[in-house]
This record gives C-alpha cells, structure tokens and sequence, in this order.
C-alpha cells in the first residue's frame, strides 16, 4: 500500500510539473515551436512520461485546456446568475458569451496549440468534436436556446456561436487585444437571435471567471 501511494504521489507530482512547464514554454514561445520534448526537458521527466500521461501533444494541451476551463464550468454549474442558474435563459447565454470571450482572451496561445497538435496529429477527430471543453459548452448553450427560442435549431445555433472562436479571423482579434469587439458582436448575435429580452440585459455583464494568462 505504501509502494502505491507514493507511486500515485510520484504521477501527480509529475503531472502537475508537467503541465506547468507546458504553460510557461506557451508563455515564451509561439505554439507551434512548443514540442513534447521542450515540456519533458522543463519539467525534468522523460519524454514517455509525457505521452504515458497525456497520450501525445493534443491530449497535454487538452488537459491544460480543461483546467484552465474549470472554474468557467463551476460557475456555470453553481455559481451565482447571471452566468449560473437562476437568471433568464438569454442572460445566461449572453453572461456565457462573455466569459468564453474573457477566457479565450486569456488562453489564446493555449487554444492555438491545442489546434495545432490536433491539426498535425494523426487520425485525429476534428477539434471541435475531440474537445470535451467544447461539447460541454455547446450543451449548456442549446439547452439555454432551446429554452429560450424552442423555435430555433438550438443546437446548430450554438455551433454558430460558440464555434466562433475556431475561426481565424476571429482569433486574430483575440491576439491583437480585440476580446470588447469580439464580446460586443457575438452579444449582438445573440441579441438578435434570442429577441429583444436580451438587448435589456446586454449591458449588465461584465467581469467573468476566466484562466490565467
């Protein structure tokens, strides 16, 4: 039992150090320079230990996504309305938006490396389908659509929303500092999907959970 424990110890350890080392080189570097054996050089751990961990370079940027999202996803679930449950559907969808676009703000090297090895890796599914932080979004989104406009192709819409960020052009915006012009667009969509319920709560959301930069 002693033997496992501090084995346990040992891969926790050298998880945690190995996604730190992922973050500062993401810090440092563009992402596509940012190799599994750069992460196992900084975090002091053989190049297997990564891949046993993580599986390859997709599923280490994966985990670092997901960490970075989990207080997003806690504030979703539990958290005080707008962005948690208790408000109107479309202040949620529009307090949602606003803290995808503040997350994504914050995390945009991270997000540009996780496309990045999934685009390079092989027989790889799509990133959007592959990404459990996506498919949590997108659910929480159509529930809040269909609730809101059950007219409406809920599901596809928050493909169209959320899907936003797979975008080049957008990206760019959130490299060069234009998360207010991304937010402000993405509200006005929405805003024009949802109805005019919306456009009153459009100016009451602000500060959201987001990651580290």
């Amino acid at each position: 039992m002693g033997e496992q424990r501090r084995e346990r110890a040992d891969a926790a350890r050298n998880r945690r150090a190995i996604l730190e080392a992922a973050e500062e080189l993401l810090r440092r570097h563009r992402p596509d320079e940012v190799s599994v054996e750069q992460v196992a050089a900084a975090a002091g751990v053989g190049k297997g230990t990564v891949f046993h961990r993580f599986g390859s370079r997709a599923g280490l940027m994966l985990a670092l996504m997901e960490e970075r999202a989990q207080e997003l996803s806690e504030a979703i679930a539990a958290g005080p309305p707008p962005l948690g449950p208790g408000a109107p559907p479309h202040e949620r969808i529009l307090a949602f938006l606003d803290a995808m676009v503040a997350l994504a703000s914050r995390n945009v090297g991270l997000i540009t490396a996780h496309e990045h090895a999934v685009a390079t890796q092989r027989n790889a599914a799509g990133p959007r389908e592959a990404n459990p932080v996506y498919r949590r979004w997108h659910d929480h989104v159509s529930e809040l659509i269909a609730r809101a406009r059950p007219d409406l192709d809920a599901a596809l819409v928050a493909h169209l929303l959320i899907g936003s960020l797979h975008n080049e052009p957008v990206a760019r915006l959130l490299l060069d500092g234009e998360s207010g012009r991304l937010a402000a667009g993405l509200r006005s969509l929405a805003t024009s999907l949802l109805g005019p319920g919306s456009a009153r709560s459009m100016g009451d959301q602000r500060s959201v959970p987001g990651g580290r930069s």
